[in-house]
């Protein structure tokens, strides 16, 4: 398989279903912005942390890909004539989201109480952490707003807002289990 195809060197790219769509199109944008999303995750589980973080991560780069393909899909061809769904492969489901959940309350239990908003930093695992946090926060407003022009699956939008809340708990942990120093931001006042 070639991996160039030339089909895209005029600025256009297709969705899944085939639909041709400017490369700067909200759509790409979106699932552009996931794709660099699991990149990132990569780089947090390639760290030297707990296996339990690192085979969770693995599941939700599973997720991301889903939630990529749902958001490659032109939906006015989400279906095909036979009445079948183009994207044959299992959704995001309410069970997904309930994990991460699951994962944040498990390790908000072995964390000190949030006083403070806290400086992203103190290891390099951990900045790696917060840097996937705001890529995912920049994912969900490109879908948020894919979404008001061309909804789509209620599930994968909030998989993402509940994975930047994960990501924002997994980098407290880490710093926790790095034992890395967690500077609160306490503004100056006048």
């Amino acid at each position: 398989m070639k991996i160039y195809t030339k089909t895209g060197d005029k600025g256009t790219t297709a969705l899944f279903g085939g639909t041709r769509v400017p490369k700067h199109h909200i759509r790409i944008e979106s699932y552009g912005t996931v794709d660099e999303l699991n990149s990132h995750l990569g780089l947090i589980r390639d760290q030297d942390i707990n296996e339990h973080y690192k085979n969770l991560i693995i599941n939700i780069q599973d997720k991301l890909f889903i939630v990529g393909a749902i958001l490659a899909t032109d939906p006015e061809k989400a279906v095909l004539k036979n009445g079948k769904e183009r994207l044959n492969i299992e959704k995001i489901s309410a069970k997904d989201i309930a994990l991460l959940e699951q994962e944040m309350d498990s390790m908000n239990e072995a964390l000190p109480p949030m006083t403070h908003f806290v400086l992203p930093g103190g290891h390099q695992t951990v900045s790696f952490c917060h840097i996937a946090r705001c890529v995912c926060r920049r994912a969900e407003r490109l879908a948020s707003s894919l979404n008001e022009i061309e909804p789509f699956e209620a599930n994968a939008l909030t998989y993402l807002n509940r994975l930047s809340d994960y990501l924002f708990v997994l980098a407290r942990k880490l710093s926790f289990d790095l034992q890395a120093n967690e500077i609160k931001w306490v503004p100056e006042k006048n």
